[in-house]
């Protein structure tokens, strides 16, 4: 565009020396038309100085209107390669008195051109008369009239110019507010011009640019929104997590971990988990049915049984379930403190000791109860208790051995090996009460067994009381029980180091084949039945069911000895004395030389 308006101003300046060159000549011709008619004009320079002035005049304007086209142009280029928007280019609104901006001296060049246009004197003067009576009018009219011809081609070319000019740079020529004229400028819509159309390569590059720059923008922005969208979502899943994992930390917690209050809760036949939930919640006992729903389908507690319980609130949800599926009561019972376990083949010293610890899951290792082993074995050899217990369980008790018959504790053995309730107002009476109930509850099928075969209940749970620690399956223990027999019918003694080690006072204590293999069987005691033919005065240990009934119904062999590896539990049999030592020799005296 620059080029062109180049080639305008040059057009311009050549077209104003022809003028001028022109005007040259006809003052020559008005010199001789004055000169003709004994006149000389001499107004006609001073009225062409003028005109030529304004030729001189446009075009100096022309050129500032160039330069000031080159400027913007610059500032454009440069705005261009910062900004990111090619389109918008920004003005800077000068401060103070301004040079005249390019829409103004496009106004001055309009304005010029519409007065640059004078009148022509009449070429076709016929002759001297003519032209003198035409200057005359004109002169009597106050007109001063001079030929500086200007064509329409010429007229037209400057229009065209300044009208480019302000169409290619200013969008709204029209505004009077310049600032307002920037301002829509910078947000007009690019349009294509010859400079476009000059530098049509180097906008399409820009225009690229632009585009990859969009582009790239418009997918970081989609970048970030995923990313807080993803972070946001991360977060509110931990949050939850964290929320969750809290409610059912705390549900599976103690309602009151400091409560000794107990509750009775019955438990209907065929509840289901969700309803035991339910009941349990209502209670007061858990925080939430639904979560010990969940919970006892995880760990897989659906054997809940039906009856009446007595709960507390300091219990945590799993000792709760567990409680459930050991059984309630078919009546409501007192509260239930603890529990005290007997296990099999304990003899009477160490059930003492056991009624000291609580045994419930729910208790620590050490959890003592209101027990003591003094009071229980000073209870368990009160003549009065024993009298009292003898009334009550007459089948039991009917030939329990005399105080003068040599037996350590006239109640071993008679205690029912099992797991016993104690509640706040249980005391040792009643519990060894509970344990002899237990022991005539079992026996009760069997006391007419026993009397059948002509013995006694002392007998059998003498015998018995042997069987359980020489044997550890019901077979072996059904066979120990035929070779006693064997032996008692032979009027063989029993020969049992069981009987020994408990008179010896170390029954119940791990013994080693060699302390096995040497003990004393010199030992006077009643116990003694290497020496003693027949039973010892009494049971050394409670025998388990098992043990009671191997003795009540014993295999039928022709075994007259044995020998058990008390380390392995296994038993040797033999029916001659020959076998038995060789039996000894090969499973008990070999492994002591090793």
């Amino acid at each position: 565009m620059l080029g062109i308006m180049k080639k305008e101003i040059k057009f311009l300046t050549e077209n104003s020396q022809d003028n001028e060159k022109t005007l040259s000549f006809k003052e020559k011709i008005l010199n001789e038309l004055a000169a003709a008619n004994g006149t000389q004009n001499h107004s006609v320079q001073e009225e062409a100085q003028p005109l030529l002035g304004k030729e001189m005049e446009l075009a100096e304007s022309l050129e500032s209107l160039v330069s000031a086209v080159e400027k913007s142009h610059e500032v454009l280029e440069k705005d261009t390669s910062v900004e990111e928007e090619p389109s918008k280019i920004k003005v800077e609104e000068p401060m103070g008195q301004s040079e005249p901006t390019v829409h103004t001296q496009a106004d001055v060049l309009e304005n010029i051109v519409r007065n640059s246009t004078i009148s022509e004197v009449p070429s076709n003067v016929d002759g001297p008369g003519q032209a003198d009576v035409a200057k005359k009018e004109s002169i009597e009219s106050g007109e001063v009239q001079t030929s500086v011809p200007h064509s329409e081609a010429y007229q037209e070319k400057v229009a065209s110019v300044a009208g480019e000019i302000k169409e290619t740079v200013l969008p709204d020529s029209n505004t009077t507010d310049e600032r307002e004229a920037k301002k829509d400028f910078s947000t007009a819509e690019p349009t294509l011009s010859r400079r476009d159309v000059a530098h049509g390569k180097k906008r399409s590059r820009a225009d690229r640019t632009n585009s990859s720059k969009k582009k790239k923008r418009k997918n970081g922005l989609a970048n970030r929104i995923v990313m807080t969208v993803l972070v946001l979502f991360l977060l509110g899943l931990g949050i939850t997590g964290f929320v969750g994992y809290n409610y059912v930390s705390s549900a599976l917690k103690p309602v009151d971990a400091k409560s000794t209050e107990y509750v009775t809760v019955e438990i209907p036949a065929g509840s289901s988990t969700k309803q035991i939930g339910e009941i349990l919640e209502k209670k007061g006992l858990i925080k939430n049915a639904q979560v010990f729903n969940l919970y006892s389908k995880i760990r897989s507690y659906g054997n809940f049984q039906s009856g009446y319980y007595n709960l507390q609130k300091s219990m945590d949800l799993d000792t709760i379930a567990k409680q459930l599926q050991e059984g309630g009561t078919d009546t409501p019972q007192p509260p239930v403190l603890g529990k005290i376990t007997i296990p099999e083949g304990y003899t009477l010293e160490q059930i003492a000791e056991a009624t000291t610890v609580n045994a419930a899951k729910t208790a620590n290792k050490n959890t003592k109860t209101p027990f003591s082993k003094e009071d229980f074995l000073n209870k368990a050899q009160d003549e009065d208790f024993i009298a009292k217990m003898a009334a009550k369980y007459p089948q039991l008790l009917a030939t329990l051995p005399s105080k003068d018959s040599g037996v350590k504790y006239r109640l071993e053995g008679y205690l029912f090996p099992a797991t016993y309730d104690y509640g706040k107002e249980t005391t040792v009476e009643e519990l060894i009460d509970q344990m002899l109930a237990a022991m005539n509850t079992n026996l009760s099928q069997y006391y007419s067994t026993i009397e059948s075969k002509n013995l006694t209940v002392n007998d059998v749970l003498t015998l018995a009381s042997l069987v359980e620690k020489e044997g550890s399956t019901d077979q072996d223990r059904k066979d120990i029980a035929s070779v006693f027999y064997n032996r008692l019918n032979q009027a063989m003694p029993l020969q049992s180091n069981i009987a020994l080690l408990y008179a010896q006072g170390k029954l119940g204590q791990k013994t080693t084949l060699k302390e096995d293999a040497e003990i004393d069987t010199n030992l006077d005691s009643p116990y003694n039945v290497y020496k003693k033919q027949g039973l010892m005065p009494g049971p050394v240990d409670s025998p388990s069911l098992s043990a009671i009934e191997a003795t009540i119904n014993p295999s039928k062999t022709e075994y007259l000895y044995f020998v058990a590896n008390v380390e392995t539990g296994a038993v040797y049999f033999a029916n001659t004395y020959e076998e038995h030592a060789k039996n000894v020799e090969e499973h008990v005296n070999s492994k002591l030389n090793q």
